[in-house]
C-alpha cells in the first residue's frame, strides 16, 4: 500500500487559496504536476481548456511542470501514450466535474492502472469536488444521486464524499439524505466544505484549507475544522 498523500478536496482546484496544500502535496516530490480533466470533458472543449489554464497557472506558481493527460473517452483511457505519461509523477489530480462520468470513464483502464502504479511509487494524488467523489467508491449521477452499486474507483473505498458541503444542501437539497441511502456497513461519509482538503489515508487524516470537514450520519454531524486530525475506519 503506498504511503504517499491522498487529498480529497471540496472545491478549489488550481485556484491561489489551495496553492499551499497542493504546494505541500508535491513537495520532495518529482515536479511533475499530471492533471486529468476527464469529469469536465461532457461539458466540451472550452470548459477543457479553461480547465487545462488553470492547472498551467497553478503549476507555474508552484514552479513545476504541467503535465496534461487529456483523457475525454475510455477510448482514449486505454491508449497506451496517455497512459505513459503517468510515469515519474509527483502529483496527479482529477479536478471536477460529473462524478460518474469521470469513475466510468477511467475505470479499469490502462491510465488508471497507470495511475494507481505512480501512486504506489510515491505520487500524490488528489481529487477535487467530482474528483474527490470518484476516489472513493460512490460516484453518483447528479440529477438521480443514488447508486445502488459502488460506482467510484475505490482508491478510498471506506468513504463517501459530498464536496462543497458547505453549499451543497442549497443546490441539490436532497444529497445527504440520497448519501446517506445504503450507505455500507464500514463506509464514512463526509462533508468536506470548499476550499478545504482532507489529507493523508488512508485511514489517518489531516484537514487542511479554510473551513471544515463533517463526518455524517442519521442525524448527526461532527464537525472537524482546520488542523483537526480523524482517523476512519
Amino acid at each position: 500500500m503506498s504511503t504517499a498523500p491522498i487529498a480529497l478536496v471540496g472545491s478549489g482546484e488550481y485556484l491561489p487559496v489551495m496553492t499551499d496544500i497542493e504546494g505541500a502535496l508535491i513537495a520532495g516530490r518529482a515536479p511533475k504536476y499530471v492533471q486529468l480533466a476527464t469529469a469536465a470533458a461532457p461539458e466540451g472543449d472550452a470548459s477543457l481548456a479553461r480547465w487545462h489554464s488553470l492547472g498551467r497557472a497553478q503549476a507555474e506558481r508552484l514552479g513545476v511542470e504541467q503535465v496534461v493527460v487529456d483523457v475525454r473517452t475510455r477510448e482514449d483511457a486505454e491508449d497506451a501514450s496517455l497512459a505513459a505519461l503517468l510515469e515519474g509523477a509527483g502529483l496527479i489530480y482529477l479536478s471536477g466535474g460529473n462524478p460518474a462520468y469521470l469513475a466510468e470513464t477511467l475505470r479499469q483502464t490502462a491510465v488508471w492502472h497507470a495511475i494507481v502504479r505512480a501512486h504506489e511509487a510515491g505520487a500524490a494524488i488528489a481529487g477535487c469536488s467530482a474528483g474527490a467523489m470518484a476516489l472513493s467508491g460512490w460516484a453518483p449521477r447528479m440529477r438521480s444521486m443514488r447508486a445502488e452499486q459502488p460506482t467510484g474507483l475505490g482508491l478510498v473505498p471506506h468513504v463517501r464524499v459530498i464536496p462543497h458541503f458547505d453549499k451543497m444542501a442549497a443546490w441539490v437539497p436532497d444529497m445527504l439524505r440520497n448519501a446517506l441511502l445504503g450507505l455500507p456497513d464500514g463506509v464514512t461519509l463526509l462533508g468536506i466544505d470548499e476550499d478545504t482538503a482532507l489529507v493523508g489515508g488512508p485511514h489517518e487524516w489531516t484537514v487542511q484549507g479554510r473551513q471544515s470537514v463533517w463526518v455524517l450520519g442519521h442525524g448527526k454531524r461532527v464537525e472537524h475544522p482546520a488542523g483537526s486530525t480523524l482517523t476512519l475506519p
